[in-house]
């Protein structure tokens, strides 16, 4: 086997990170997120709590991943649980831990679970499950446990949520998210490249695309207030190209067991579904 079990549920070392206004402010303008605390500084977007994990979980996946697979890594899901609001200001203490393994056929999956805390205070903000597709990484015994789950409830599709909510991908959208989240695959940027591994071009970054669903959850279940948010699941299910659009559905799907209010939603772009099993909770 190529996956090593025994570093499932191990946490990392924790490190630190400080959230910057500047920074956070250049995420939100770098996926054309417009939102007045956004803007303002007030607060971080809700996925830029990626960022303050990215290189850490670049580490994880290298001591779980033969290194021969390195370009067969797909982001295949993103799972975020709010405990309260990101703000700049704050420095956050953050511990990865390998969570489970999972054969898949063509393929393996691997989910990385994050837990990131105030240092100041030691209260946590956001934990996050990380899972991703190895394409070719065959044969692999499972491992770990289950990863909260975020399908669709089929019932939801009879309570939409208003029109679809529309983002549109720029021209220069990977160019600019690649600088303000530091996710340098060339795939998102390197058009030969991009051909090289067999895609038809340069592709969006799935987290840029989270981000636009964000937006839409947000304001349509949020009323405006990204503190509302308590969780933001979703599947990337195909590639999103620059210069489309991104058309965000939502959907009331009930309440959870902690009282939460609960949508789900999916996304389509150039007439492919390229979100799907999107959930979010908010209270």
């Amino acid at each position: 086997m190529a996956v090593d079990l025994s570093l499932l549920g191990t946490p990392s070392e924790p490190f630190d990170f400080d959230v910057e206004g500047e920074r956070a402010k250049a995420y939100a303008a770098a996926t054309n997120d417009e939102n007045p605390k956004f803007v303002s500084g007030e607060l971080a977007p809700p996925v830029f709590a990626v960022v303050p994990v990215f290189d850490a979980l670049a580490g994880a996946a290298v001591g779980l991943i033969p290194s021969e697979y390195a370009m067969f890594i797909v982001h295949g899901e993103q799972d975020m649980h709010f405990h309260q609001p990101l703000k700049p200001g704050v420095t956050l203490s953050t511990t990865t831990t390998p969570f489970a393994v999972r054969g898949a056929g063509s393929g393996t999956r691997i989910t990385i679970e994050t837990k990131s805390s105030d240092q100041s205070t030691g209260e946590p903000v956001c934990t996050q499950y990380f899972t991703v597709f190895v394409r070719g990484l065959t044969g692999e015994e499972d491992g770990g446990s289950d990863k909260p789950t975020h399908d669709f409830p089929d019932t939801a599709r009879e309570k939409p949520v208003g029109e679809p909510y529309v983002v549109h991908v720029d021209d220069d959208q990977t160019f600019r998210y690649r600088d303000a989240s530091g996710d340098m695959m060339p795939i998102h940027v390197d058009d030969d490249f991009a051909k090289q591994v067999g895609l038809p071009g340069i592709i969006a970054h799935g987290l840029c695309t989270m981000a636009m669903c964000s937006q839409a959850v947000v304001e349509r279940a949020c009323g405006g207030d990204p503190a509302k948010l308590r969780r933001l699941a979703v599947r990337m299910a195909a590639n999103v190209f620059p210069g489309n659009d991104v058309e965000v559905q939502l959907y009331e799907a009930g309440t959870t067991d902690g009282g939460a209010a609960a949508f789900a939603f999916e996304a389509t772009s150039a007439g492919a579904v390229v979100i799907k099993n999107g959930w979010a909770e908010v209270g």
